[in-house]
């Protein structure tokens, strides 16, 4: 068996985004919002139906970009889980708002929709939602629980491009949706992201605070006769360059998805006899969950050691991770936030967590490779 060294990630090019950033070059279109960044607007909105995406220079940026254009002042508060990366908080803390932490789902490790309503209080402005592993929040519970209490929904769907919660794509359904293309996501540009609004009303003044504040696109477009300085922005725009990348990766997803999934599909047949054992858990997806094969991830038995998992399966050249440590136990999350209630399952889960090796082009051999480390690692505590 070979010894070759088995990433977690590895970027995924189709082929042509040197031949478009030389385009882009060749065009004199370096800056942001020229021809390719356009097209990639276009690729978004029909794919997601979204009133308008505009692309940004991070997932992180759309985020910051909701928290402006959902007027977040100090005090104010966002319910999100814990079980996230910082981005997901620090864009409201960055206005003075408390983020409160809720439990996640036992199954998919979302949000747990039935908790929201009791976290709600006078200062509630918005509810955050993470799409974790591509796999949806139930979002129809969510977005009643909303319109109850006139609370906005901004969904952080890094890791969910060309995923669906009953046929609507993630991103699209909230007031707000944010997109990640940083290298580590199925569809990359290096860094980058997108800020899909979904209310017309916001479309106007969300060009705005993505061109540090001006009504520039208004003067490009010819609707007035000079930009001016209009209300607190930044500058959240990708260079063209970044766009010309992405838009190879866009005009490929669909291929990128389906060599994802087929990756995705062999590790939970192959993993099945683990979890039949008691070893470990697979992913759960619900039905009215389409998913994207962003991820693969176990959580293993109580009784195993997760350290000595990774550190076995590293020890042959496999290199699996854990993921996020809970907002609410960080330095920061104690200090910016609270959480609603023991946050149990967060813990619980967060610390059984392992994600295994998922890339376009990861072989069968691989895989066979990453199940057989895992399964020894496992059992070798018993």
């Amino acid at each position: 068996m070979s010894n070759e060294k088995i990433q977690f990630n590895r970027p995924h090019m189709t082929g042509k985004e040197l031949f478009y950033i030389a385009e882009a070059k060749f065009g004199n279109m370096l800056a942001g919002d020229g021809p390719f960044t356009k097209r990639c607007h276009q690729w978004i909105e029909a794919q997601a139906g979204c009133h308008r995406a505009l692309l940004t220079h991070s997932c992180t940026a759309a985020l910051e970009m909701a928290a402006l254009l959902l007027d977040i002042e100090p005090g104010d508060e966002v319910i999100m889980p814990s079980y996230t990366f910082v981005s997901t908080a620090n864009a409201f803390v960055l206005r003075g708002g408390v983020p409160v932490f809720v439990d996640i789902r036992e199954d998919t490790l979302n949000l747990d929709e039935r908790l929201i309503e009791a976290a709600i209080s006078p200062r509630t402005r918005a509810i955050a939602v993470v799409h974790y592993a591509g796999v949806a929040c139930e979002m129809d519970a969510i977005m009643k629980v909303a319109q109850r209490h006139s609370l906005k929904v901004v969904e952080d769907a890094a890791q969910g491009v060309m995923a669906r919660y009953k046929g609507r794509a993630l991103g699209s359904i909230g007031d707000f949706g944010a997109f990640s293309f940083h290298e580590t996501k199925n569809v990359i540009s290096g860094e980058g992201g997108a800020l899909l609004v979904n209310d017309p009303a916001s479309a106007l003044r969300a060009e705005i605070v993505r061109e540090k504040g001006t009504d520039r696109s208004r003067f490009f477009r010819g609707e007035v006769d000079k930009y001016t300085w209009q209300e607190v922005g930044s500058s959240f725009l990708p260079g063209e360059l970044v766009a010309a990348f992405l838009w190879a990766q866009l005009e490929d997803s669909q291929a990128i998805t389906a060599a994802r999934m087929g990756s995705w599909d062999r590790y939970h047949a192959m993993l099945a006899p683990l979890e039949s054992e008691g070893l470990l858990r697979r992913p759960i997806v619900p039905e009215d969950c389409e998913q994207n094969g962003h991820m693969y991830y176990v959580l293993l038995a109580p009784e195993v050691d997760r350290q000595l998992v990774l550190a076995a399966m590293k020890s042959q050249g496999i290199n699996p991770v854990f993921h996020y440590v809970p907002l609410h136990s960080s330095p920061a999350g104690r200090r910016y936030g609270r959480p609603h209630g023991e946050l149990e399952v967060t813990q619980r889960q967060s610390e059984r967590l392992v994600r295994l090796p998922l890339w376009v082009g990861l072989s069968e051999q691989q895989q066979d490779r990453v199940v057989s480390a895992l399964a020894l690692a496992i059992r070798n505590q018993r």
